[in-house]
């Protein structure tokens, strides 16, 4: 056992499975020699060489395209996209491409392979660097959904993602790639993809949330559990596709109330797709209106105004007022 942050958690997984299988290959911009615009790759292509982290030109399709094939070839690419408000340059070759092989082949060809970017805000980035993009590829089946809040999870889905056969979009929330250390095993383990998290237990509430969210609504709800007589349940649910639906309907139907958390635009987004499942399946055991607090339907905004557009603690305790208030 040993102390690390998420991103040297991420780093000490991939050498780790590239130790463990030759077919693990990195490839992206600036992965190599410069370890990669966070450090996530630091030091591998010193060990593993060239022809294994391959740097690439600052072309997402081509880095995505160049990973089907192998993939579909028998290798095990991990890509590196820099910001993941760039990804639409490689929509194609994800949802067009790698999210369909195994179905449009009948199971001849599968595309094992691992889209890694940074998403989410609260670091002061400009345009296109913080965006919260998950809810197009929850819309997107055959691709798999990860988004890790800490760095023991991000050890244990990474490396369930690489072992993965279909392929899977694994956000890594950058606001949180140096935030605080955690323990974290330095032997193997998985971290089964599609299964949630009860982070706390309660009987009144049930906040569903995920990635960047995680840590400020556990702070949030710390505080108003001091000043109330109510206890709140804390979802972090780690994956949107596949979602893990017995757990979330299980805490719900315990609770009567539900919010869900994310920083991702609300029309459309995986909190809709939630509260849709609640409404199917749960709806009798409510008490109250699901309520989405979530990034506003407008394009990242500037720094300037950024602590205002995402979900934050006001707006969370308003949520929760509101929730019970009925």
């Amino acid at each position: 056992m040993t102390t690390m942050t998420m991103i040297e958690a991420i780093n000490f997984t991939l050498r780790k499975e590239m130790e463990r299988d030759q077919r693990v290959i990195c490839i992206g911009e600036d992965i190599g020699k410069n370890g990669g615009v966070f450090r996530a790759t630091d030091g591998l292509q010193a060990l593993f060489g060239e022809e294994r982290v391959v740097d690439t030109p600052i072309a997402e399709s081509a880095i995505i395209g160049a990973s089907v094939g192998m993939a579909s070839r028998g290798l095990r690419p991990v890509a590196e996209i820099q910001f993941f408000g760039f990804i639409y340059e490689a929509m194609d070759q994800m949802v067009a491409q790698a999210a369909r092989l195994r179905f449009r082949s009948g199971g001849v060809l599968q595309a094992p392979m691992v889209v890694r970017a940074p998403f989410g805000g609260g670091v002061r980035t400009p345009e296109l660097h913080s965006d919260s993009l998950e809810g197009l590829f929850l819309h997107s089946p055959g691709m798999k959904v990860v988004m890790p809040s800490n760095a023991y999870d991000a050890k244990g889905l990474l490396t369930a993602a690489i072992r993965d056969n279909d392929p899977v979009l694994f956000l890594e929330p950058m606001k949180l790639y140096r935030a605080f250390k955690q323990e974290v095993p330095e032997e193997d383990y998985v971290i089964e993809i599609g299964k949630a998290r009860v982070l706390k237990q309660g009987e009144e509430l049930t906040i569903i949330t995920w990635g960047p969210s995680v840590p400020l609504v556990s702070k949030v709800v710390e505080q108003w559990e001091k000043q109330t007589n109510t206890t709140v349940e804390i979802i972090d649910v780690r994956t949107i596709s596949p979602i893990d639906e017995e757990t979330i309907l299980t805490s719900v139907q315990k609770t009567g109330r539900a919010i869900i958390v994310h920083e991702a635009v609300k029309t459309g987004g995986p909190g809709a797709e939630i509260s849709a499942l609640i409404n199917e399946k749960a709806l009798f055991h409510l008490t109250a209106p699901i309520i989405r607090i979530t990034g506003f339907d407008t394009p990242y905004p500037v720094p300037s105004v950024e602590d205002e557009w995402l979900p934050n603690a006001n707006r969370i305790i308003q949520g929760m007022k509101e929730v019970f208030s009925h």
